[in-house]
């Protein structure tokens, strides 16, 4: 079903003139994470599982980790994100990014409102996709 749409996406592109779909816009291609790491899949049977965070106006995520591919996508608002071992990053609404890959970090809303992050998890049932202290 990705492997689908992935590669129906530029014939959606090429079919913009005359259609009714909305104006086809890239968000992110990347082979790397925001912290430079190559992306590995987990082995395992695989999975993808999406949630949406809603964090209030200095509201923080936690210190935490992700052990399987994650794409995040600003929909509202403004986060910054601190990597252990690597500069702060400021991500703001229609901003997609992949997370890094076993790095602990934290996420905190900046900014006077809320922040939502539609977070995808492109994992496996052999890894978490979020680890806590």
């Amino acid at each position: 079903m990705v492997l689908s749409f992935i590669t129906s996406t530029p014939a959606l592109a090429d079919n913009q003139a005359g259609s009714d779909y909305a104006r086809v816009v890239p968000v992110t291609k990347t082979e790397q994470t925001v912290t430079g790491q190559q992306i590995v899949y987990p082995a395992g049977n695989p999975n993808i599982t999406s949630v949406v965070v809603t964090l209030q106006p200095g509201e923080e995520t936690g210190r935490h980790l992700h052990s399987v591919p994650t794409f995040g996508y600003i929909l509202d608002g403004e986060l910054a994100i601190s990597y252990e071992g690597s500069p702060e990053k400021t991500f703001k609404a229609g901003d997609g990014f992949v997370e890094a890959l076993h790095t602990w970090h934290n996420g905190r809303a900046v900014g006077e409102k809320p922040v939502r992050i539609l977070a995808v998890f492109i994992g496996s049932d052999a890894a978490p996709a979020v680890t806590r202290p």
